[in-house]
């Protein structure tokens, strides 16, 4: 009897001490990084903007560095190597995402695009919409719409132009390239033609975007995740179902339509795409779960467009002589009259600069959306362990002085010349993501940011509000999944006397 107390003892202690030096071999493989609290680990140190304290975390652990958010480990990449390693190299392995409990507070979030894991779902979704809106030849074959849209921008902005009031530039990009989106989808405009309804729609997009940016104890404690302790749930989900009582509405007749009509009747749009997709036989989409592909398309490309637009006119007004280059390349290439195509764009190669140089200091998603380890990797000498959460800090790596030049500073001048694009390839330069899960609609948002930006700066001179000066506009950030001003931009438009 004494002898097997005595083996029992010996193989727990075995046990502990193999248990130990797993652990103990485990960290020693992970990247390094800062010490935290217990339990919480380096959660409070994140603070309102975290991809500032993340960039100056890694100036001290190196560009990839490990936290514990709770119970999550996470791991951050801040150089293009890191980047590179992560959605190159190993794009397989960090094909998923982790998914926010805000975000999973929308009806079927298991069949949104951007979230999903990396499975035949998401690339049939995937496919549907590059197929389907993203191609060249449907771009060309839709220009005249986004032609449309910016000319009602114009004409509002002309009222303001002879009554000499201020406009809110983020509100009006955003409800251009919202409805946009919603006559490429829809075949409607969501949003009135004096624009009246812009901020609700903007109010319901932005509650989306800085819930799932929130440090949430649900996401890194999920044993208390059914609490909502922070009620982030509840209070994402009125945007939700507002924005899916819309989309039933238009499906609603839509479909009733499809009944009593022809084909030749039908409009043609992304809408009628999906709904013949649900009718064929075998397929995954269903009227339902249709909803959050087109809910992501919709914040996609009305939020990240328009906050764009806002940031290269903010920064125009902040640097005024770069607003009067623009302005030069534009009645030189262009002309003082008529209104400027999407055939025009090519030709303003400063414009395309600006927007690169704006991107680059104003990533649209400044932490790319998460990922999840599907298995260990190795990646510039450490281990990342499967189920851990993957970030990688694009705002940090497009301001690393080892690849950009004074990269604090607006300078458009660098991309004259530059073969640096952002479409994937060059991982210094990542603001729409790279690999797999790089943004789809990366083509539309191009062509709509140069053409509104071009199309504003051509019709219009501009000027900031009577007391602001241009060294005193404010530029700080509010951080979201996206990175939004602080404080909206009011500018006046107004022509030349």
């Amino acid at each position: 009897m004494e002898t097997h107390f005595f083996l029992l003892c010996i193989t727990l202690l075995f046990l502990f001490f193999l248990r130990w030096f797993l652990r103990k071999s485990h960290a020693k493989k992970l990247p390094p990084g800062p010490t935290g609290l217990p339990i919480i680990g380096n959660l409070l140190q994140l603070g309102p903007s975290p991809h500032e304290t993340l960039s100056a975390m890694a100036k001290l652990y190196g560009p990839l560095m490990s936290l514990r958010l709770g119970s999550v480990t996470t791991v951050v990449a801040s150089s293009p190597d890191a980047a590179k390693e992560i959605l190159q190299t190993h794009d397989k392995t960090f094909a998923n995402r982790l998914v926010p409990d805000s975000v999973a507070a929308q009806p079927h979030p298991e069949d949104t695009l951007a979230w999903v894991p990396g499975d035949h779902r998401w690339r049939n979704r995937r496919r549907v919409c590059t197929t389907q809106m993203f191609t060249a030849q449907r771009l060309d074959f839709l220009q005249h719409l986004r032609h449309r849209k910016v000319h009602q921008l114009l004409a509002h902005l002309q009222k303001h132009c002879d009554a000499g009031t201020a406009v809110d530039v983020g509100s009006l990009a955003f409800a251009t390239t919202l409805n946009l989106m919603s006559n490429t989808i829809f075949s409607v405009d969501l949003v009135d033609p004096d624009f009246a309804t812009a901020q609700e729609f903007k109010e319901l997009v932005w509650r989306i975007m800085e819930d799932a940016g929130k440090a949430n104890v649900s996401d890194y404690f999920p044993v208390v995740r059914r609490f909502d302790l922070q009620g982030v749930r509840r209070h994402v989900e009125v945007s939700y179902l507002r924005l899916h009582e819309i989309f039933d509405e238009i499906i609603a007749e839509r479909l009733k339509v499809r009944t009593t009509s022809n084909e030749s009747q039908r409009h043609g749009d992304f809408l009628d795409v999906l709904l013949d997709r649900c009718q064929e036989d075998g397929s995954d989409f269903t009227v339902e779960n249709i909803k959050p592909l087109i809910l992501d398309l919709f914040i996609a490309g009305s939020d990240t467009s328009g906050s764009t637009t806002e940031w290269a006119m903010a920064e125009l007004l902040h640097n005024p002589e770069t607003l009067q280059k623009a302005r030069n390349e534009l009645l030189q290439v262009i002309g003082p009259q008529g209104e400027i195509k999407e055939s025009d764009i090519d030709r303003l190669s400063y414009i395309h600069a600006i927007v690169k140089e704006t991107l680059r200091l104003h990533p649209p998603v400044p932490l790319l959306l998460p990922y999840i380890a599907g298995n260990d990797a190795h990646v510039c000498g450490y281990t990342i362990f499967k189920g851990n959460q993957v970030l990688i800090n694009a705002w940090s790596i497009s301001r690393d002085p080892q690849y950009w030049a004074d990269p604090l500073s607006f300078k458009p001048e660098r991309f004259l010349g530059s073969n640096v694009d952002f479409k994937g390839r060059d991982f210094e330069y990542i603001p729409f993501g790279a690999g797999r899960r790089i943004c789809p609609g990366l083509p539309l948002a191009h062509r709509m940011v140069n053409l509104m930006l071009a199309s504003v700066l051509h019709a219009f001179n501009w000027k900031l509000p009577m007391g602001i000066t241009p060294e005193k506009l404010d530029m700080s950030e509010q951080y979201g999944i996206t990175l939004k001003k602080a404080v909206s931009l009011c500018a006046i438009p107004y022509t030349a006397t």
